[in-house]
């Protein structure tokens, strides 16, 4: 048994891997990548410490998002590895009973089913319900005849999973459903506050094969929130924003890597979690909010010890936990930040993060208060090879290499 295959069998740390502009770009693999995870993984193709992918993708299956990491890889990735920005909505029973108008794009019916929503109305269903509402795109306008409309039941909440193809059409139904109260073919009420919203992936921008960054689902809710408030004078309400940088997207990431653990055999719990992405203001700025609160989890366990019992001290972020841990003693010390530059960040942006605070926070979204902080990384690297060899190092050895 090799040095490393020795020392893996004492390690205490997990690791967190953003997908787009860490380990591809659109669907090309970074150079990087494919070693990377080679080195990760045993001749059995069994993976040598708990890995989970965390990303802001919200359109597709986590089955069809582990195949496809699978494909470009080649290493095997089961569903229970990806986290796709909409996972923790399966905690979030409340609403799974409700009937919920959902956006986004690819197999959201089935997305929403999956997540356990029993009651759900596709943007299409109720452009198909109301033929009159959709009218950006003459081409798309009633012919001559009226078609009927069609009864649905009141909207209760609304879930959006991800930046739609049509926005025009979005938008505009979006709005319909909150002015009216869920019935967006009656005259407009304007209720207020109006009914929930929950929005997944809160990305400015991201990066694919283009040389510059994209627009993401962040840019269509500043849409969707800059409309609201000028047709309303009010501003729109979330019931819950998910994925990164949301504390509770990372407590939902520790949970899977925690049952990685286990699967691995591993008796002892995740002591450190390393999060690798290239987004400062997604992926670095919520492993260190998650690393803030881990903290405060640890100071407030203590008190409690200290006291004999007692109530905790809250986490005073900016997020609503997963699920209360101050006395969960298998919680991690610490989830270190770790930025790569074959991303939405580059080494020239440093001065941008540095000097122009303003400008940067203006890519953060507009309810989570900007802490200049909590953009620095812990470590930055050039790429996702190098992140996983300062893992390495950090806890003390370094990966075995494997050639193709």
């Amino acid at each position: 048994m090799s040095s490393m295959l020795r020392y893996i069998g004492h390690a205490s740390f997990g690791l967190l891997f953003d997908i787009d502009g860490v380990l591809l770009r659109g669907r090309t693999p970074i150079p990087a990548a494919k070693q990377c995870f080679r080195n990760l993984v045993d001749k059995n193709g069994k993976y040598k410490v708990p890995v989970v992918f965390v990303t802001n993708a919200g359109n597709s299956l986590r089955q069809s998002k582990a195949e496809q990491l699978s494909h470009l890889l080649e290493v095997e990735v089961s569903p229970e590895q990806v986290m796709l920005s909409h996972s923790p909505l399966k905690i979030f029973t409340q609403f799974h009973n409700m009937c919920v108008l959902v956006s986004g794009q690819g197999p959201v019916l089935e997305v929403a089913n999956n997540l356990g929503f029993q009651k759900v109305i596709t943007i299409d269903m109720l452009r198909e319900a109301h033929p009159l509402l959709d009218v950006v795109d003459h081409n798309r306008r009633p012919k001559d005849i009226i078609p009927p409309t069609k009864d649905l039941p009141p909207i209760e909440a609304v879930i959006l999973f991800g930046e739609p193809i049509r926005w025009e059409t979005n938008l505009q139904l979006i709005t319909d459903v909150l002015l009216t109260n869920g019935r967006p073919g009656n005259p407009m009420t304007n209720p207020y506050p109006h009914i929930p919203v929950l929005a997944c992936n809160m990305d400015l921008l991201w990066m694919a094969e283009a040389k510059n960054p994209r627009f993401g689902h962040g840019m269509f809710l500043v849409c969707l929130e800059s409309m609201y408030k000028k047709i309303t004078g009010h501003e729109l309400k979330y019931e819950a924003l998910i994925g990164k940088p949301s504390v509770v997207t990372y407590n939902y990431a520790e949970l899977l890597v925690r049952q990685q653990a286990e699967n691995l055999g591993w008796s002892e719990p995740v002591r450190r979690l390393y999060a690798i992405g290239d987004n400062p203001m997604a992926d670095i700025y919520g492993a260190n909010l998650y690393n803030r609160y881990l903290q405060a989890s640890h100071r407030a366990r203590l008190q409690l010890q200290a006291r004999g019992g007692g109530d905790p001290v809250p986490f005073s972020g900016q997020d609503v936990p997963l699920r209360s841990s101050f006395s969960d003693d298998r919680l991690p010390e610490a989830c270190i930040s770790i930025l790569v530059c074959t991303g939405v960040y580059s080494r020239e942006q440093q001065d941008l993060l540095n000097d122009h605070e303003h400008v940067v926070a203006e890519h953060g979204h507009r309810d989570f208060l900007f802490d200049h902080n909590l953009t620095q990384a812990s470590f930055v690297v050039q790429d996702v090879r190098e992140a996983v060899e300062q893992v390495f190092k950090q806890e003390g050895n370094k990966p075995e290499t494997h050639n193709p």
